[in-house]
């Protein structure tokens, strides 16, 4: 998706990239590791070096098509806080207008966690702040509410744009939301056993366990039926148990 991304906003993402993941035991309170670069995805040799190396539970990845903050590797996602991993595809419209006062609702002690100059940080950094720990549907809710009301005061008529994936190690949440109700695509794939079913000759199959799970952006195949278009105003939630989907936000 760095160089072919026909359902995103741009069409290639060359303004750097990120890697994250959980080592193998990993459980709530495990703190990630992140490799994040300026470099295009598909121009990194150490990202596919590391990438054939490590094995892990969860990966987080993320390609960037730079929307306005510089590019460095300060601004590049996923971004991490103890055990959360945090990555956002999308924009805070206005967000010149509005960054002082996001910015000053960030708890004193997580800001200067914040290093880098994106919206999308500052997001994270809100979500913390509102109780992502206890409950990250309520917490990046109120996040983005907060957002939308800072932009609305602001004279932004759609502050949010997006999705957002967020994991403690163990669960992983993705939202499809955006103010005026036309978000950025988000997919994730069928189970494991239904596609065996359906494709009994593709051998690739079998490289993946019974609970392998991908949410992605837009479709990594054509083939029918492989991935689920999550709806509008909903967040995917995966975990050992599969996944199932809820309300997020709805008008």
């Amino acid at each position: 998706m760095s160089l072919d991304s026909p359902l995103g906003a741009e069409t290639v993402n060359g303004d750097g990239f990120g890697f994250g993941w959980y080592p193998e035991d990993a459980s709530r309170g495990t703190t990630p590791s992140i490799f994040r670069s300026i470099e295009p995805a598909w121009n990194d040799q150490n990202l596919r070096e590391i990438s054939r190396a490590v094995r892990s539970p969860l990966f987080f990845t993320h390609v960037r098509a730079a929307a306005g903050p510089p590019i460095q590797q300060t601004n590049c996602h996923p971004f991490r806080y103890e055990n959360w991993l945090f990555m956002h595809n999308g924009f805070i419209s206005g967000f010149a207008d509005t960054k002082r006062d996001l910015t000053y609702a960030v708890d004193p002690s997580l800001y200067t966690h914040i290093h880098g100059t994106t919206d999308s940080e500052v997001l994270f950094h809100l979500a913390l702040t509102l109780g992502l720990a206890d409950g990250p549907i309520k917490a990046v809710g109120d996040a983005i509410r907060m957002v939308e009301s800072a932009g609305n005061k602001a004279g932004v008529k759609f502050p949010m744009q997006g999705t957002i994936a967020v994991s403690d190690a163990e669960t992983l949440w993705a939202f499809r939301y955006s103010s005026q109700g036309r978000s950025r695509s988000l997919f994730h794939s069928e189970d494991i056993p239904t596609l065996r079913g359906m494709y009994p000759d593709a051998e690739r199959l079998s490289d993946f366990g019974d609970h392998a799970q991908v949410v992605v952006s837009e479709p990594l195949t054509d083939l029918p039926g492989v991935f689920r278009e999550v709806p509008e105003s909903t967040v995917a939630v995966l975990d050992r148990d599969g996944y199932r989907h809820e309300p997020f936000l709805e008008a």
